[in-house]
């Protein structure tokens, strides 16, 4: 069934609205209400549905009485740079963008991160619209204002927190995807069963081929699930002072990985292999509260067709160098976010070296 899920963020506060099917017909409404000043909008979509998507969402924008200047960005992490973001600032002037327009990003997290960066620093910030078209953008990524592009040496390493007004979520639009791709979303909504929703894991482990196949009830309520946990833990904080760092769970190792293997293994599979390592590191700090957790988490992962290994060869010392500048790092020490139990976790900086080491280790397909 459609829903409606409200982020509580105070004046930042918003909708997102899940919909299978529903994104001709929603988005135009949703964006003369969010944002009743618009009268401009820039669509910057992602190359790989610019095609496919893009004319509905312009026609949906300019039914609702907008002028609407299209971009595209190059598909994946490669498009979060400071110079792609150069170059959307010449089509916000091109499109005449002014303080009471709307960018609308569509196509995956990459794109939304984009789309958002430059959303927040143009014009010292403008409204902006996420429009996701992948699993992993739907759970995550559109969800809580985090913006940024990437650095050579670390991901998001330059952004800003700057709320979408809308989240147009349509399920349907998750069919352009290569199954690899959709796979990669699911690590993202496994995470979030482990965060903060034993059901949500239980779900996944009962009707892991009814999500594989798309059914489009089983994505409906995936998709909202998610939403519902990832927007309890961002309105509770807004701007990560505390409990939003839980959302790294995986992301540690996973981010690590990601920064070497940049074209190799998508963010969803990186983050898969972390999730594992997160539980393997709470059995050796002795925080595992449920002996069974990382057993079935690698049996679930399997299922969804997600790689519970890292690659044979990695460098797993530049692995771990990666892993000290991740953003979550306070005075040199890497904030850990491991596992309890199905629905419980537990933020650390208290992790031995030794342990950290063994785990990588562990994680090397041989």
């Amino acid at each position: 069934m459609p829903a409606k899920v409200r982020l509580e963020l105070g004046e930042n506060s918003y909708f997102v609205h899940i919909q299978h099917g529903g994104l001709a017909d929603v988005l135009g409404p949703v964006v003369s209400a969010a944002v009743p000043t618009a009268q401009r909008a820039l669509v910057v979509a992602d190359a790989a549905v610019a095609d496919r998507y893009g004319p509905s969402v312009r026609n949906a924008l300019t039914a609702a009485g907008l002028a609407v200047h299209t971009a595209t960005a190059p598909a994946g992490e490669a498009s979060k740079t400071l110079a792609e973001a150069a170059r959307l600032y010449e089509d916000c002037l091109d499109a005449k963008l002014e303080r009471g327009s709307v960018i609308v990003a569509v196509g995956g997290g990459a794109t939304g991160d984009l789309a958002g960066f430059v959303a927040a620093t143009y014009l010292r910030g403008v409204a902006f619209i996420q429009v996701p078209t992948t699993l992993l953008a739907m759970v995550d990524a559109s969800v809580g204002g985090k913006v940024a592009v990437n650095l050579p040496r670390g991901k998001n390493l330059v952004g800003a927190f700057h709320q979408p007004r809308a989240v147009v979520a349509d399920p349907a639009t998750l069919v352009s995807l290569s199954s690899r791709e959709f796979r990669s979303g699911l690590a993202e909504v496994v995470k979030h069963g482990i965060l903060r929703d034993r059901a949500l894991f239980e779900y996944l482990e009962q009707h892991a081929d009814a999500v594989l196949g798309q059914d489009p009830q089983t994505l409906e309520y995936v998709v909202e699930r998610n939403v519902r946990i990832k927007g309890a833990v961002v309105s509770a904080d807004e701007r990560e002072g505390g409990l939003r760092a839980i959302l790294n769970l995986g992301h540690t190792i996973g981010h690590g990985l990601e920064a070497l293997n940049v074209g190799k293994l998508l963010h969803g599979e990186c983050v898969s292999v972390g999730l594992v390592g997160a539980a393997w590191l709470a059995e050796r700090c002795g925080l595992l509260a449920q002996p069974d957790l990382p057993q079935r988490l690698q049996v679930l992962l399997g299922r969804l067709g997600l790689p519970v290994r890292m690659p044979a060869g990695t460098d797993l010392q530049a692995v771990a160098a990666a892993m000290t500048l991740d953003k979550k790092a306070e005075g040199g020490q890497i904030k850990w976010v491991l596992p309890v139990r199905l629905g419980q976790v537990q933020v650390t900086r208290h992790v031995q070296a030794a342990d950290i080491n063994a785990v990588l280790q562990s994680l090397l397909e041989q």
